[in-house]
């Protein structure tokens, strides 16, 4: 059952001239971790403060839990909890002034909801008499996480919550949110420009210009990509990019960290033909290997 429903969602701005939401429709399950997976610009911060009753939209509807957004934003401001992209708490406060604010703001106590953020907070609780402003990004991630769960929301909406931090505080935050999911049963739905990230989703949403692309699990979008996909390398990295965008039969050439991924016309280019063509230009240690395409990839597939 849907916890989460919205239809023919539309936000502009500049008085009408930007369109950051562009008549959006999708739900969102009981108990799943559902992922809004786009660049920078591409509306998910939008649908967020929207679904948060922080701004109105233009038109179309929203529900969480079957309370509207606009006639029922007290309740629903009771009921979810937020973590906006860039750092909101306190930052005079201490760790522990902070969770008990928001504790207090929600008429409830750190004790008893503490066992939601018991394993996080654990993780802070030495820290806990510093001002939250000299924490490092990834201890002001957990207590931001902490803050947006002490009273037990419902949903947890989490605004690219792993932007700026280091890559090993962004493993330890979503093994936390898969443990709230498994233990606690609670609904999260989370931005990311993270493509990599998607994996960590039930089911995602991909979304460039206020528009989605697709909405699916992870596997199921992957598994949709038609093209014949290769990863590339050789010994000049950076010449062999300019060259297989110029090589008859290969339809997209982009770099993935150490390897190039090539879409191509597998009836004009074979494997063998390509390194053929690759040594003749005089690069050396060519090595193509057919490959499972990556979310990424089907993001850029999906752009065309």
């Amino acid at each position: 059952m849907s916890i989460i429903s919205v239809k023919d969602l539309v936000k502009t701005y500049n008085k009408g001239r930007t369109k950051a939401v562009d008549n959006l429709s999708f739900d969102v399950e009981r108990g799943e971790i559902f992922g809004l997976i786009g660049p920078d610009g591409a509306g998910k911060t939008s649908i967020f403060r929207m679904l948060t009753t922080l701004i109105l939209a233009d038109s179309g509807t929203a529900t969480i839990d079957g309370m509207d957004v606009v006639k029922d934003f007290k309740k629903i401001r009771q009921h979810i909890g937020y973590m906006p992209g860039q750092f909101s708490l306190y930052q005079d406060m201490t760790v522990e002034e902070n969770l008990a604010f928001f504790a207090t703001v929600f008429n409830t106590t750190i004790e008893e909801n503490y066992h939601l953020v018991k394993d996080i907070y654990e993780q802070i609780k030495p820290f806990k008499d510093r001002r939250s402003g000299k924490l490092s990004g990834g201890m002001k991630q957990k207590l931001a996480l902490c803050c947006a769960l002490i009273h037990a929301p419902l949903v947890l909406f989490l605004d690219e919550p792993t932007t700026g931090v280091d890559p090993v505080s962004r493993k330890e935050f979503w093994e936390m949110l898969q443990k709230l999911k498994h233990d606690f049963k609670l609904t999260i739905i989370v931005s990311t420009p993270y493509m990599d990230e998607a994996v960590q989703c039930d089911r995602i949403a991909l979304i460039q210009n206020g528009r989605f692309l697709t909405i699916d699990s992870p596997d199921g979008i992957i598994d949709k990509y038609r093209e014949t996909l290769w990863a590339i390398r050789s010994n000049q990295m950076h010449r062999l990019l300019n060259d297989l965008r110029q090589t008859p039969g290969v339809l997209t050439a982009s770099g993935f960290g150490e390897t190039h991924h090539v879409t191509v016309d597998p009836s004009v280019l074979t494997q063998e033909s390509l390194k053929n063509s690759l040594a003749a230009l005089g690069h050396t240690e060519i090595e193509v290997t057919a490959i499972r395409p990556t979310i990424e990839d089907c993001f850029m597939d999906l752009q065309s």
